[in-house]
């Protein structure tokens, strides 16, 4: 280990213990309302707190009136595909579902409790989150390995009233969705034409061809390869989200698919791709290799290779990073704030457009101060905006809600501080 590394795992763990100021860990719990005096005291617990028990009693819909469950988001886990560390159990994970929850507050002011669950089977972690899912207002499933995560997440889907996401699966399909649509601009190609291979067919890489899908990208087009190879209609080791995406083809290696490609997506592993597989490509390539913190092909190695492509990672140090915190925070503030039922495609899709077309607009000077740099213009080097552009909350949230209200699933009306929007 060099010192570099060493010394950032010194900060990561001083970061996240015990101070003089603060304790352990990086959320905690404030009160919103005085607790000062005994008639405080009697309001905020007996026997005040009787009369909006009495209420939600009465209407369940009152909670949302009196208690944080309209503002309040699950974060839940059973720790089986923690960042890229695997299965480290559901406490090793608390630590990233804390910092999940500071990401939820930083951005959208949306307050997160973090349940970490140990499940034995599917089924049992889905019967737990749905006995505590009257506690909030949406549930951010996090870290669950495929393909249990489509199961839980389809489970859990039916059976609440309230939007269960996958962040996993949905949020890093919104952000690399936007970002494609940009790239692909900035190439000259469409989306209904090009082809698009995808290595890695876990949760992050069958979600991003779902949504793909949606946006218009055809189905033979599409190449998703796991570890076998190109998922084929010949195969017969295919689970059913996999079968989905099976494809009459001859392809059958990771070359074979990039031969001819337009576009390669990667959410697998590090250094799977390399310059012989670039040079196969079509003119005006587009790779987004998004393995972190090692990418399925270092920007230098693909740059080198091509000196036409559009490139993407998952790193903050290379420009056009796929973040998902582009989109959960406000993708979950438009639905609470219209009080959705569910997160549907038409949301996953506004949020998409949302984000693709933020970059087109002129970048203010305060985002340019936060990055240290003098300009950003759309363009091969800029495709997706940057997660501390304030201007996030003015398109995404808007966007979900409006979706969400003209698909049906929003118990609120649209937002009357929101601004007017559309994304077309």
């Amino acid at each position: 280990m060099n010192k570099k590394t060493e010394d950032l795992k010194q900060q990561a763990l001083a970061y996240h213990a015990a101070t003089e100021s603060a304790g352990p860990g990086k959320i905690a719990i404030e009160i919103t309302k005085s607790c000062d005096t005994q008639h405080d005291l009697s309001l905020a617990y007996t026997p005040g707190v009787a009369e909006p028990v009495r209420a939600i009693d009465a209407d369940p819909d009152a909670a949302y009136r009196y208690t944080a469950k309209g503002n309040l988001v699950g974060v839940i886990s059973d720790g089986s595909a923690v960042l890229g560390l695997g299965n480290v159990g559901a406490l090793a994970g608390k630590p990233v579902m804390e910092g999940k929850g500071v990401l939820f507050k930083k951005f959208a002011n949306i307050d997160v409790f973090d349940i970490e669950v140990n499940a034995d089977s599917p089924q049992a972690f889905i019967d737990t989150v749905t006995n505590i899912a009257p506690t909030f207002g949406g549930i951010n499933l996090e870290d669950i390995a495929a393909p249990h995560c489509f199961e839980i997440e389809k489970a859990l889907i039916e059976r609440l009233d309230i939007p269960v996401f996958h962040d996993d699966q949905h949020g890093t399909a919104i952000i690399i969705a936007a970002g494609l649509l940009n790239a692909l601009e900035v190439q000259g190609k469409r989306i209904e034409e090009v082809s698009i291979v995808c290595l890695g067919a876990g949760s992050a890489g069958i979600a991003s061809m779902r949504l793909l899908l949606s946006l218009g990208a055809k189905k033979e087009n599409l190449f998703l390869v796991d570890r076998k190879g190109v998922i084929h209609s010949g195969r017969e080791d295919l689970n059913a989200y996999k079968q989905a995406f099976a494809t009459q083809t001859d392809k059958r290696t990771l070359q074979d698919a990039m031969q001819g490609a337009d576009v390669f997506i990667g959410v697998s592993g590090p250094n799977l791709v390399d310059e012989a597989m670039l040079h196969n490509m079509a003119p005006r390539p587009v790779v987004f290799a998004l393995s972190n913190p090692d990418p399925e092909i270092s920007p230098g190695l693909a740059h080198d290779a091509r000196d036409d492509l559009i490139m993407a990672t998952g790193r903050s140090d290379y420009p056009n990073q796929v973040n998902n915190v582009l989109g959960f925070p406000f993708i979950f503030r438009g639905a609470l704030d219209v009080r959705a039922c569910v997160i549907n495609e038409a949301m996953k899709v506004a949020a998409v457009k949302a984000l693709a077309k933020l970059a087109h607009e002129p970048v203010p000077e305060v985002v340019l101060e936060a990055y240290g740099v003098k300009q950003m213009v759309f363009g091969p080097d800029y495709i997706i905006p940057k997660p501390f552009d304030p201007r996030l909350q003015d398109f995404v949230p808007p966007a979900v809600a409006r979706a969400a209200v003209d698909s049906g699933v929003a118990r609120l009306p649209y937002p009357t501080h929101y601004p007017p929007f559309s994304v077309e």
